[in-house]
């Protein structure tokens, strides 16, 4: 297993999910050391965690919460597109409840945001949207769609005329389109799977359960509470049951999951069910 940092902190988010007794009892017996909260530890996890791929719906769990120091890493994440970064260079909010701008942290540095597209201004943003002829276009067009009002626009401009194929199918995976415009572009099984393997999830505890490898889902995860609070309990909340039927407070089973961990190919529930079969 790795350091603390990565694998180890994987299997302490799952450790966190049965009796605190129990936890310590095993993390002794695997030679799993108490988690640090120290700052050192605690940035060395968000840099692994900003070079660990992750479905855009994650991100966008972190961009919900509307706080400058959680967009910065966003920023800096491999996974974040050119509508996310241009979103967070704008003070753009994502919480529900929020319209007035998020501040842009110091660290971000706004002149990097992505260029305008040059069929943006010409032609405008539904203009634009229009003007993709291929998958690539349409992309570049809608990372111009930002804010609540950009995404009523495109809806009724749909409604009035619909947008061509390559339009609707950019929209449609970006992580923050609107439920009731996504099923409006489609929903039969084809699309709805092509949607989710873009990274558009229904919730954390969709990724929890459904997403891979393991590490790097429970890596995620491992910092929940810190970059999506707001929904992280979800995530928890789907694995809880998993965990305490075929792990719960037996060491071997632990010590197994340990050893798997790195190198498991499968998700959070195969690896959690393939540990409790060995032990």
């Amino acid at each position: 297993m790795r350091d603390n940092s990565t694998s180890g902190a994987a299997v302490d988010f799952l450790l966190h999910l049965v009796d605190s007794a129990d936890a310590e009892r095993i993390r002794r017996r695997i030679g799993l050391p108490e988690a640090e909260g120290d700052p050192e530890t605690r940035r060395s996890l968000l840099w692994s965690w900003t070079r660990t791929a992750v479905p855009s719906s994650v991100l966008l769990w972190v961009l919900e919460e509307d706080d400058p120091e959680l967009n910065k890493w966003v920023w800096r994440h491999v996974s974040a597109d050119n509508a996310m970064r241009r979103a967070i260079a704008r003070g753009v909010p994502f919480g529900h409840a929020r319209v007035e701008p998020v501040t842009v942290a110091e660290s971000v540095d706004v002149t990097d945001e992505p260029p305008v597209p040059v069929n943006f201004t010409r032609f405008g943003l539904i203009g634009a949207l229009r003007e993709g002829t291929s998958m690539q276009s349409a992309r570049t067009a809608a990372s111009m769609v930002l804010e609540r009002s950009d995404w009523q626009t495109v809806t009724e401009a749909d409604q009035d005329r619909p947008l061509p194929g390559y339009a609707r199918w950019a929209l449609s995976i970006r992580p923050d389109c609107p439920p009731a415009l996504r099923a409006h572009f489609g929903t039969h099984r084809k699309f709805t799977h092509r949607v989710e393997q873009a990274g558009v999830l229904d919730g954390p505890a969709d990724y929890a359960t459904a997403w891979g490898p393991a590490s790097d889902v429970l890596q995620v995860l491992s910092t929940g509470q810190l970059m999506f609070p707001a929904r992280a309990a979800e995530a928890e909340d789907a694995l809880r049951p998993l965990v305490r039927e075929h792990l719960a407070d037996h060491e071997d089973a632990w010590a197994v999951l340990a050893q798997l961990i790195d190198t498991f190919h499968g998700n959070v529930v195969e690896l959690v069910v393939t540990a409790g079969a060995i032990a």
